[in-house]
């Protein structure tokens, strides 16, 4: 398709989009039965993550009615189309319209998620900007937007090539430090309590989702909990095949002791993906037991995280024919 075309198609889809006071997709389809419909889900997509339209809430993207954000200010199709033709380069764009100073503007809280990922990855790359960036990656997590956090370096790449590792790591940086501070935010009945060993898989299943899905090598944890088993903290503890030499007590509790941790659990990962302890994991864990003893600090379990599921060793140890 060449580039005039696309051209005709972007305009005769946004045209129509913007005649309308409020439109669902598939009318939009319906309208405009000459156009894929993929492209036009693509069109409004894009126009939602800029935050030109805004679809009623909780209704979903396929049935849900959109309609222009008044907040967002008068939309002009020709500049529209002018930077999509030579690629959003923020230096170019009006102050009004950059992420950074939107943000500064009217605060995080009011930005669409491609600009808040715009400012994470900060600068683009030849033929697309941080901006276009923010918008494919916003795009392709719309509805589930809770499975950005598990994706891997080269999932976000093939969105977008501007997500390169530096670009990856501060997306994830980002993440991760709002996930800590709501974390804490929330009210003690609300933090995450470890009542049992499948509450303990759960929590370390979705923490360590990386070790899961791209964990090449043996990473040793450990989650610090409090009084009320509700997590304070986790901690890297070494990296490498596990043994005794790597985990020694003095590096497991010294964390502990600093977050006054009243229990502690350890975890880490087989990169085999198969979960099933071995002798090491045993000793480890039977070592660590007992130096939490002498320390006040209770070892609750060992969790070790496989590909497809992951194993409680008290578990393990209680109902080996299980496992």
């Amino acid at each position: 398709m060449s580039d005039h075309l696309h051209h005709k198609e972007y305009q005769e889809a946004v045209e129509i989009i913007r005649d309308q006071t409020a439109f669902r997709l598939d009318d939009l389809k319906t309208q405009l039965a000459s156009q894929p419909a993929a492209f036009l889900t693509e069109v409004v997509h894009e126009l939602a993550s800029q935050g030109w339209l805004i679809r009623e809430p909780g209704a979903d993207w396929k049935t849900g009615c959109y309609y222009w954000n008044p907040d967002r200010g008068d939309f002009d199709l020709n500049r529209w189309l002018a930077q999509k033709n030579r690629g959003v380069r923020i230096a170019e764009t009006p102050p009004s319209d950059r992420p950074r100073e939107r943000l500064l503007k009217i605060g995080a809280e009011n930005l669409m998620t491609s600009e808040l990922l715009a400012i994470l990855i900060r600068s683009g790359r030849a033929g697309e900007s941080a901006v276009q960036a923010g918008v494919k990656i916003a795009n392709r997590y719309a509805e589930h937007l809770d499975k950005l956090p598990a994706a891997s370096p080269p999932e976000l790449k093939s969105t977008s090539p501007v997500v390169a590792t530096t670009a990856y790591c501060q997306i994830m940086a980002g993440i991760e430090l709002g996930r800590r501070i709501a974390e804490l935010s929330l009210a003690p009945d609300e933090r995450v309590k470890i009542c049992s060993a499948d509450d303990a898989i759960q929590f370390c299943e979705r923490h360590f989702r990386r070790l899961i899905v791209e964990g090449f090598k043996e990473e040793f944890h450990i989650v610090t909990l409090d009084t009320r088993n509700q997590i304070i903290n986790t901690h890297q503890i070494s990296i490498g095949t596990l043994d005794a030499s790597l985990v020694h007590p003095r590096e497991v509790f010294k964390p502990a002791i600093k977050d006054s941790a009243m229990s502690l659990l350890l975890v880490h990962n087989h990169p085999s993906g198969d979960p099933s302890p071995s002798r090491e994991d045993f000793q480890v864990t039977d070592r660590l037991k007992m130096a939490g003893q002498h320390l006040g600090i209770e070892v609750l379990d060992h969790i070790v995280l496989g590909a497809f599921h992951s194993i409680s060793i008290s578990q393990f140890q209680d109902n080996p024919s299980e496992h």
